[in-house]
């Protein structure tokens, strides 16, 4: 038997587990600065918006870090929505709402923030009558 093969197989088993004894450094987690910078940027949705075609009414009251929305819908009578989100997309603020109330099964907003404008912009596809239409929703000044 060759004595360099062996030595050479010898050494390697003798490295390699401390090898796998050598301590990692511990992952970094997300700063919590970009929590907070995603909850300022939500914060812009915060209001009550008033669609330009109709008067229906949504009241954001508060968005929390995840995108959730704690917000209603009025038309002209309250109605809750069984899906109220915002997303972040890059620099665009994304908005979806989706009414389950009686005449409205399934009805939803899929809106974008225009920051230029201060307004939410987008379609609102009327389940019931199989309709959609192009919707822009501008911020009440009371």
């Amino acid at each position: 038997m060759n004595p360099i093969p062996f030595a050479i197989v010898s050494l390697s088993l003798f490295i390699n587990p401390a090898l796998a004894l050598t301590q990692l450094p511990p992952p970094t987690s997300v700063p919590p600065a970009t929590e907070s910078a995603a909850k300022a940027a939500f914060g812009v949705l915060q209001g009550r918006w008033v669609r330009v075609q109709g008067g229906y009414v949504i009241t954001i009251n508060s968005v929390d870090a995840d995108g959730r929305l704690d917000a209603s819908y009025a038309n002209p009578r309250p109605l809750p929505f069984h899906t109220a989100v915002a997303t972040s997309d890059g620099n665009s603020l994304k908005l979806f709402f989706e009414l389950r109330a009686s005449g409205y099964n399934g009805s939803t907003y899929t809106l974008s923030y225009d920051a230029a404008n201060d307004r939410l912009i987008g379609v609102y596809d009327q389940v019931v009558v199989k309709q959609k239409f192009e919707v822009v929703f501008v911020r009440s000044k009371s």
